[in-house]
């Protein structure tokens, strides 16, 4: 999922990163194939480079390692939802084949069975950036038919039901699972099997999926990561469990 992730950040764009598999793989294309990324962090630092994954996003090694800090006022007024960010990564607890995400609740919103994080950034993110790239792990219980929350809007109700709402951003372009990537359809907006990973069928993707997954007739296969990408994904775990031994 990481390398997958990583290997759609192009080189030169502004990236939103969030804490977690986003962070590593907007990292991890950083140190390998776009090393002018530019990493912007929701706490305020633009241009961030650290030598170690963050505990946070008020962790000091962003602030240590960026070109500059704003407020974090600034980041979301001017920078982010004045289009100037190109690529923001969200994670989530659900998706639907719209791409829209909960990460409020799962179960009633009065009276949940489990309460999560909550939106932070993410509706803005998914609003706003140029585009937007999400990652989660397969399973019916994540990819569902309905939300038990809306937490961030993706395409909406599908077709141009994003552009009626007048939304700068794109909207999701991608999904990554651990089981292949998903796009959406052109017209109808809803997300589509188009890549499986190495040892994953289509089959078991679509088994996966709490709605009845459409596939490409063409479903490409992932290519795996390369050594450059192993040794330099490996050695930045290394460090970011040297630094963070007895601090995570």
């Amino acid at each position: 999922m990481t390398v997958a992730a990583a290997r759609m950040v192009r080189n030169g764009t502004s990236v939103f990163v969030g804490i977690g598999l986003p962070s590593a793989a907007a990292n991890l294309a950083r140190l390998t194939h776009a090393p002018d990324a530019v990493l912007i962090y929701e706490s305020g630092t633009i241009g961030t480079k650290p030598d170690v994954l963050p505990l946070s996003i008020g962790d000091g090694e962003l602030a240590e390692t960026s070109d500059t800090v704003v407020g974090i006022v600034e980041i979301f007024n001017y920078w982010l939802m004045g289009g100037k960010i190109g690529l923001g990564f969200l994670g989530a607890a659900q998706i639907d084949k719209f791409a829209n995400i909960n990460s409020t609740v799962i179960g009633p919103y009065g009276k949940p069975t489990v309460r999560l994080p909550g939106a932070g950034g993410a509706p803005a993110i998914a609003a706003s950036c140029r585009e937007v790239l999400i990652t989660l792990r397969h399973g019916k219980k994540a990819f569902v038919e309905k939300l038990d929350f809306r937490t961030s809007g993706g395409h909406m109700e599908g077709g141009d039901s994003r552009e009626k709402m007048r939304l700068p951003g794109k909207g999701p372009v991608a999904v990554i699972s651990d089981l292949g990537i998903l796009t959406p359809d052109p017209v109808s907006k809803e997300l589509v099997l188009t890549s499986v990973h190495q040892g994953v069928t289509a089959e078991q993707v679509v088994a996966a999926t709490g709605w009845r997954l459409k596939v490409s007739p063409e479903v490409n296969i992932t290519p795996p990561p390369d050594a450059t990408e192993l040794t330099t994904l490996r050695e930045l775990y290394e460090r970011t469990a040297k630094a963070h031994a007895g601090q995570a």
